[in-house]
């Protein structure tokens, strides 16, 4: 995660009064969690992590939305974003109209998701 890319996450969590952050398990989207996390400096519901491979899910999907959070942030692989992404919308209150996620997610095609590119700048679907 660049310096530019955490900016933007904060810019983009405004004035949310708390958060959930979400990770994949791998080594690198873990650390920006972590970053997510101290630069936040507020009130972090939850940390939740996910395999890239699961048989549903569902465990990890039901952690991650039931503090119902102001925003939810993700920073994950594609892979593991997109079967825990399918779980959520299927069998939780979660929206991705309250989520941003990192610059690893750009190409994620689900409407009403809001990112962030390594560059700073921000996008929606």
């Amino acid at each position: 995660m660049t310096d530019e890319e955490l900016k933007a996450v904060m810019r983009m969590l405004g004035k949310a009064r708390h958060i959930v952050i979400g990770t994949a398990a791998d080594t690198v989207s873990r650390a920006d969690g972590e970053r997510i996390a101290e630069a936040w400096g507020g009130l972090v519901l939850a940390t939740v992590t996910w395999p890239e491979t699961a048989a549903s899910w569902l465990r990890q999907a039901r952690r991650f939305a039931a503090p119902d959070p102001d925003v939810w942030v993700v920073s994950a692989t594609p892979a593991g974003w997109a079967g825990m992404a399918r779980r959520l919308a299927a069998s939780t209150s979660w929206s991705p109209y309250r989520t941003v996620v990192t610059a690893a997610l750009e190409e994620c095609p689900l409407p009403g998701l809001r990112g962030v590119r390594a560059d700073g700048s921000s996008w929606e679907n």
